[in-house]
């Protein structure tokens, strides 16, 4: 393999058309992977990280266009440059008639929209900072949905936010749901009692869909951005979404869900929460010093709202656990009849951070040795994402497998090849996906995988987690059904994934 590249000079493109672009140059023959990001700095290390950095880029500017090619040789990598100017063309979205017109700038959306009151900000992360103050100094409350936003930005953000009492969701900031209006990456549901805050985009997601699969719904979902717990940003998002669903007269239970808050965030946090009257239920994602009856996973936690929501104290959610442990039972027998001897690792393939977070948590104990290319306590670092070694649970949302291609949870193409690779390795037992459904996900997941959950699971055990509800473009019992047809073993939540799998591994894995 061979690298080869270009550099467009003042060639500014939008991160949608990029993305589609890279996927089609990756498609073409004797192109194995393929790099089409702007020249910024963090861009620049990125493509570092993946190997694709050329000499060329070194003076490159956030305003020229990087195109990295890893190619099966010279002739492949000249077809595909060749096909460069034609593929930009065609993967740039239609412009919009007379009649839709659409502003250029947020002057214009506010003429335009004269009575708007929120903003969403999706913009390269160098450029989203001065946006959101703009909108910020106009009165708007502002989602950053981009990353890669300075944190001395976030924080002078955040600062003028509260002084102008205005709510800025983000940087980062992958899901929200206000006032019943699906935000970035979120997911179909109803309107109702449970309002929450979350410092993960995946964990709300997570839990706004098994609230509506219970029964239940969502009055507010508010996300704050991954940094925002962090002791030099205050939690100052987390803390004024609290006091926004405490003053909120449909919010009648509040969920919190994040990693363990820094301990001076965690301590304004509890704090407040003296205060609200409300029923209040945190979840704190391997946090060591848990409240009593705190959930121990996003399920149990959405589980416990719910409960709440009825009236009740909460959910003993153990019994839902010991329900599913007989099914499961059976379900792990007849997956261990069908390994190969040899066969004991687990491997996870995740497009949310967050669960590849729970899942290290839940096998920490159990599964050992346990690696991760984003390791929490106790793990090993992975140093390589794409060469597992012994038990294995990789993001690939983060940033070094995203370059050039549509987040996993729009482009599975990646996952797919790599678990296809994982089946075929003799030691591997088990594999974990995560399938993400809701507006801005892959339209169709399951076509997507069916021919390669086919071939694995001919080799191993493959077990797929379904985010989403039957109100999802996608339909969560179509793909379920589709998933299951395909041979994989499919369950309601992650939780429920990890229980299987673990349950797989510890009676019959040889």
């Amino acid at each position: 393999m061979l690298i080869r590249g270009k550099v467009l000079k003042g060639k500014y493109f939008d991160s949608v058309t990029l993305m589609r672009v890279g996927k089609a140059l990756t498609a073409l023959d004797g192109v194995a992977d393929a790099a089409v990001v702007m020249g910024t700095a963090e861009n620049r290390e990125i493509l570092a990280a993946a190997d694709l950095l050329l000499d060329d880029f070194a003076t490159a500017g956030g305003a020229d266009l990087l195109v990295a090619l890893r190619c099966a040789d010279a002739a492949a990598g000249d077809a595909a440059l060749a096909r460069l100017d034609e593929l930009l063309v065609e993967m740039k979205p239609a412009a919009a008639g007379a009649a839709d017109f659409q502003p250029g700038s947020l002057e214009g959306a506010l003429r335009q929209l004269p009575g708007a009151n929120l903003v969403l900000i999706s913009l390269a992360g160098r450029y989203a900072a001065a946006e959101a103050r703009k909108a910020l100094e106009n009165g708007l409350h502002v989602m950053i949905f981009s990353d890669n936003v300075p944190l001395e930005e976030e924080v002078a953000l955040k600062q003028l936010a509260d002084e102008r009492g205005l709510l800025l969701m983000g940087p980062d900031c992958g899901t929200a749901i206000i006032n019943g209006a699906p935000l970035g990456f979120a997911n179909a549901v109803r309107r109702g009692k449970i309002g929450i805050v979350a410092a993960s985009g995946t964990g709300l997601q997570e839990v706004s869909s098994i609230i509506h699969n219970l029964g239940e719904g969502v009055s507010q979902a508010i996300g704050t951005g991954g940094r925002d717990v962090k002791a030099v940003v205050g939690g100052r998002t987390f803390l004024a979404a609290l006091e926004a669903l405490a003053a909120d007269a449909h919010t009648e239970v509040i969920l919190l869900i994040s990693k363990p808050p820094d301990a001076a965030v965690l301590h304004k946090i509890r704090e407040r929460l003296r205060d609200i009257r409300k029923p209040v239920v945190t979840f704190f994602l391997g946090d060591d010093a848990p409240a009593a009856n705190a959930p121990q996973t996003l399920e149990a936690a959405a589980y416990q709202a719910v409960a709440r929501s009825r009236g009740k104290q909460g959910e003993d959610h153990t019994s839902v656990w010991s329900l599913r442990q007989k099914e499961y039972a059976n379900l792990a027998r007849e997956a261990t009849r069908r390994l190969a001897s040899g066969r004991r690792y687990l491997r996870g393939l995740y497009s949310g951070g967050t669960f590849c977070n729970e899942a290290q948590i839940l096998f920490r104990e159990q599964l050992k040795p346990l690696f991760s290319n984003l390791p929490g306590k106790g793990i090993g670092l992975l140093e390589d994402p794409l060469v597992s070694r012994g038990h294995s649970l990789i993001d690939f949302g983060e940033d070094a497998l995203t370059v050039g291609r549509p987040h996993p949870m729009i482009d599975f193409s990646l996952r797919r090849q790599r678990l296809l690779a994982e089946a075929q390795d003799p030691d591997v037992a088990v594999i974990l996906l995560d399938i993400v459904l809701g507006y801005g996900a892959h339209p169709d997941p399951a076509a997507e995988l069916e021919d390669a959950l086919r071939q694995a699971a001919m080799q191993a055990c493959i077990i797929c987690s379904v985010t989403g509800t039957e109100q999802d473009p996608q339909s969560r019992g179509a793909v379920e059904k589709a998933l299951r047809k395909a041979g994989a073993f499919v369950t309601p939540t992650h939780a429920a994934a990890c229980q299987l799998a673990g349950m797989v591994l510890g009676q019959g894995a040889k």
